[in-house]
């Protein structure tokens, strides 16, 4: 008996179709990314210059305004004798949730790669004999 690896057309025909639909399923999403129509055309709501001038001016006054009042803000407090603590968990955030989905995930999909490799090995030792 010889011990070549023959594949029979069945198989092959399996291992073309499981890389096709993987190729697919890497592709498919990705060529939805581009764009069809790469020279973008002007919308209804575009602006004139002027608009865009009295909008970042507005938009700078608004900043400039809301700076102004955090800085208020934070000598009141300091004159009230309250100090704030600085960001993250100190600041009352909440601190980040346990990963058990990402952990659940890992394990069955380790579960499901060794199980594959079991049953890879087992048919070829057995189509040895």
């Amino acid at each position: 008996m010889s011990r070549r690896l023959t594949l029979r057309p069945l198989s092959t025909l399996r291992i073309a179709v499981l890389t096709g639909v993987a190729a697919g399923a890497l592709l498919v999403p990705a060529s939805a990314a581009f764009a069809t129509d790469p020279t973008p055309t002007p919308g209804a709501t575009d602006s004139t210059p002027a608009d865009k001038e009295a909008l970042e001016k507005k938009r700078a006054e608004d900043a400039r305004a809301l700076k102004e009042a955090e800085a208020r803000k934070a000598q009141e407090a300091k004159k009230a004798g309250k100090d704030y603590p600085r960001g993250g968990v100190a600041a009352g955030e909440a601190p980040a949730g346990d990963n058990t989905g990402a952990l659940i995930g890992s394990a069955t999909g380790a579960v499901l790669l060794a199980g594959a490799g079991t049953y890879v090995v087992r048919r070829r030792t057995s189509a040895r004999r």
